[in-house]
C-alpha cells in the first residue's frame, strides 16, 4: 500500500467513522514517516495537524448542519 493509499484510506474512514479519524490521520502519517525514512518528519507533522483540524471543523459543521435540520 502506497502513501496515497494510505491517505485515502483515511479519508474513507472519515467518511464513514467520524469519531476514528485522527487515528487514520496519525496511521497515515506514522507511514508517510517510515517510508521517507524520517527526512520528511516535520514536514508529516504540519500536515497531519492540518489535516485533523480540517476534519474536526468539517465534523462540527455537519453536527451543527444536522441541528438545524431539526
Amino acid at each position: 500500500m502506497g502513501i496515497k493509499d494510505t491517505f485515502e484510506k483515511a479519508k474513507q474512514l472519515a467518511e464513514e467513522h467520524g469519531d476514528k479519524t485522527d487515528q487514520g490521520v496519525d496511521k497515515a502519517a506514522e507511514a508517510a514517516k517510515k517510508r521517507t525514512g524520517g527526512k520528511y518528519d516535520e514536514h508529516i507533522d504540519t500536515a497531519r495537524e492540518r489535516a485533523s483540524d480540517s476534519l474536526r471543523q468539517r465534523q462540527e459543521a455537519d453536527q451543527d448542519d444536522r441541528k438545524r435540520e431539526r
